[in-house]
């Protein structure tokens, strides 16, 4: 049979041999695949007799906790022996800064760790861990861009931990391309997974991204790590997060929270203190509630501001949300409460640099755009959350027993929320008020006016009436 020619990266197939795929446009990625041959093949060599899964022992698998309590919270216990762990994120985010902490933190332990930097030099990266307080003696520092000195590092060192900063710097002399590269990526991290589970020690891999804030290089180098971790964060905030896009060895569904500062990265165990605003008194147009990020509810604040366009086109400005959802909010409050979105420009962000894009939100949106619009707040205490249909309706929301509890233990007193999550439902210390419609949940807030107005809401028609106080 004629010859078959795929590419390695996106599995196209050509009749011949080319330089470039036609599908992901990646350059020396086709190769010859064979001829089809229907040929039996025949046993040959092996790494190792199979054996019994009951009597496997796990304790070389079990994960070393890098003493970031945070981290570790993510990796599922700490870095596994012989695990890669690619760490991808935004530059200045703050990825070199947390892996330096992290060699510090094993280092304190008595073992050894190793930090390879292929962007800075060796005298800027203990500027770094002077800053940040880092500098253990454990720590060796070497700025090297050749896979074959990293390994030559490694056997003089013998380290526990292996980070390498990054891994689009390094290449290996033996294969062709330019350095970060489709071929000198894979290769290099190829030729270090090799090196960590030979040397059974952690390997680190700081990552690039993209424009989109996709991992920069061939796709497969996603697939050959055990565990993908992402840094995120607004630069101009103090909040970060990591999350674990894939994770061999623990969930993928944990968030680690961090604020950046002066002296570096701190975990933040209980981080809802900076997305809710202290404050003595209630304020029109905010509204309090239980975000899910993972598995890890977070309590946040929303606030919205509505003000009169003029009769130009309205704006619809958001930051952190999802401006597709807010839209359908405003729609909704127009069509079933009669609040004239339409000739009022809104703006709606959370508190803290929070990102909040679940659906969850609809109801405390909802609930601060009303507030600001009428000049009326939602009592301190009170928290909401649920998704909001087109014909108004409360949808049910994941994790509603976690959210109760959160808002329960930071302090609150209510929870407005769907009537379908309240089922069986009961947490001491929260008053749950649960609601079918937007109509009934925004009619279950006692308002409070804390100026010259106060709303009545009659029965019949859905109408907003201002009324001056007495």
């Amino acid at each position: 049979m004629k010859s078959v020619f795929r590419c390695a990266e996106c599995g196209w197939q050509a009749p011949k041999w080319v330089g470039r795929c036609g599908e992901c446009q990646a350059w020396g990625t086709v190769a010859e695949v064979g001829a089809g041959s229907t040929r039996v093949p025949v046993a040959g060599p092996v790494s190792g007799i199979a054996v019994a899964m009951t009597g496997i022992d796990l304790t070389g698998a079990a994960a070393d906790p890098t003493g970031i309590d945070e981290l570790d919270r993510v990796l599922g216990g700490g870095l596994v022996p012989g695990a890669v762990v690619l760490l991808a994120g935004e530059p200045g985010v703050g990825k070199s800064t947390l892996l330096l902490q992290v060699a510090a933190s094993v280092a304190a332990t008595g073992a050894r760790a190793l930090y390879v930097t292929g962007e800075e030099s060796v005298e800027q990266v203990r500027s770094r861990a002077e800053r940040v307080g880092a500098v253990e003696a454990g720590v060796f520092i070497a700025a090297e861009v050749e896979v074959s000195a990293v390994v030559a590092h490694t056997e003089a060192v013998a380290p526990r931990v292996l980070v390498v900063d990054s891994i689009q710097t390094m290449s290996s002399a033996g294969v062709d391309g330019v350095v970060s590269g489709v071929s000198q990526v894979r290769e290099a991290t190829a030729a270090l997974i090799r090196l960590a589970k030979q040397r059974n020690m952690a390997c680190v891999l700081v990552g690039h991204v993209t424009k989109d804030g996709g991992i920069a290089g061939p796709r497969t180098l996603e697939h050959l790590v055990d565990v993908v971790l992402s840094f995120e964060g607004d630069r101009h905030a103090r909040l970060r997060m990591v999350r674990a896009v894939k994770n061999r060895f623990g969930p993928t569904d944990e968030v680690g929270c961090f604020e950046l500062g002066e002296d570096g990265l701190v975990g933040l165990p209980d981080p809802s203190g900076l997305f809710v605003t202290d404050r003595p008194d209630p304020v029109p147009g905010t509204c309090v509630m239980v975000a899910l990020e993972g598995r890890r509810p977070l309590l946040a604040e929303v606030q919205a501001l509505v003000v009169p366009n003029g009769g130009s086109a309205p704006r619809r400005t958001t930051s952190g949300m999802d401006s597709a959802r807010i839209a359908m909010v405003l729609a909704v409050l127009e069509r079933r409460e009669a609040l004239p979105m339409s000739r009022f420009d809104t703006y709606v962000a959370p508190v803290g640099g929070a990102r909040l894009v679940e659906p969850a939100g609809d109801l405390a949106v909802a609930m601060a755009v009303r507030g600001s619009m009428v000049d009326m707040a939602v009592p301190l205490g009170w928290v909401a959350f649920g998704e909001v249909g087109l014909a108004g309706e409360l949808r049910r929301v994941p994790g509603a027993r976690k959210r109760v509890t959160e808002a329960a233990r930071l302090g609150m007193t209510d929870v407005v929320l769907p009537r379908a999550d309240c089922v069986g439902l009961s947490v001491p210390g929260i008053r749950l008020h649960p609601a079918d419609d937007i109509t009934g949940a925004l009619h279950l807030v006692p308002w409070r006016s804390p100026g010259a107005l106060r709303v009545t809401q009659p029965t019949g028609p859905r109408a907003l009436v201002l009324v001056p106080d007495a």
